[in-house]
């Protein structure tokens, strides 16, 4: 059942069965099925694929080739009836994959309102999502997960089945959470990227010669291989900027850092 205010693309696919809201916008290429209900002013880009049992609510935008209410990634899935039910005010962006639940689970994934979800997060069956969270890039919760209100993943991050984050929690960058994390929690990897030596190899195959690629090693040994702190580290270099112009590109980079140097 379409209003009169919807805008289908000629080229997206709505099944007769789907009801949707006024000022829905279906953009080309979309794939809406069966037993879908989207609430009003909700918006699909190109090539979204949504599949039913589904319940989106209203002022919803779903950027391209978001993939909502598939099939659970769980082997023990027989084709039972599952749900996925999305509130409103959503923000999903490009290549966002949303599962239904499972019949041995709630039956049901559950994403609250005023969430953004950022490129390709995967959100798996019998989650809950509260509200006003934020998913970087890559976040990914595996099947069971509860997540609380105001929860911030960085990219990257990924949750184990059946773990809980609490309301206000923050997650940093990469980190693997396998167990719950009470809310308020600031949460980390315990080890961040290291400096393991220079990129010898691609500088030889983009035509560095030997003296420049020893004087980039003489800067690197200077910078993190001694015990020096990093002002006298950048003196050392600033000596050495005066024979090669590589070295001064690397004190030049450091001086315009507004995060601090990895070392």
């Amino acid at each position: 059942m379409m209003s009169s205010a919807t805008l289908i693309h000629p080229s997206a696919h709505v099944d007769p069965a789907a009801r949707l809201g006024q000022g829905v916008q279906v953009g080309p290429f979309c794939w809406i099925g069966p037993d879908v209900e989207i609430g009003d002013g909700t918006r699909f880009g190109p090539h979204c694929s949504v599949q039913g049992p589904t319940r989106i609510g209203s002022g919803n935008v779903f950027h391209g080739h978001a993939a909502i209410g598939g099939e659970p990634q769980d082997k023990k899935y027989r084709g039972e009836r599952v749900e996925l039910v999305i509130g409103d005010d959503n923000m999903v962006r490009e290549f966002v994959t949303l599962n239904r639940g499972t019949g041995d689970g709630s039956g049901i994934t559950r994403v609250g309102h005023r969430n953004w979800l950022l490129a390709y997060c995967h959100i798996a069956h019998d989650c809950v999502v509260g509200n006003d969270c934020i998913f970087s890039n890559n976040a990914t919760l595996a099947g069971h997960v509860h997540i609380g209100n105001q929860v911030i993943l960085s990219g990257f991050v990924g949750v184990h089945q059946f773990c809980r984050i609490g309301d206000h929690a923050f997650i940093g960058m990469g980190a693997l959470v396998n167990g719950d994390v009470p809310p308020f929690l600031m949460v980390a990897q315990d080890s961040y990227a290291r400096p393991r030596g220079i990129n010898t190899e691609g500088l030889k195959r983009r035509g560095f010669e030997p003296d420049r690629i020893a004087a980039i090693k003489r800067a690197y040994r200077a910078l993190y291989m001694g015990e020096a702190k990093l002002e006298h580290a950048k003196t050392e270099l600033a000596r050495m900027a005066s024979n090669s112009t590589d070295v001064q590109s690397m004190l030049d980079f450091i001086a315009g850092s507004e995060r601090p140097l990895l070392r």
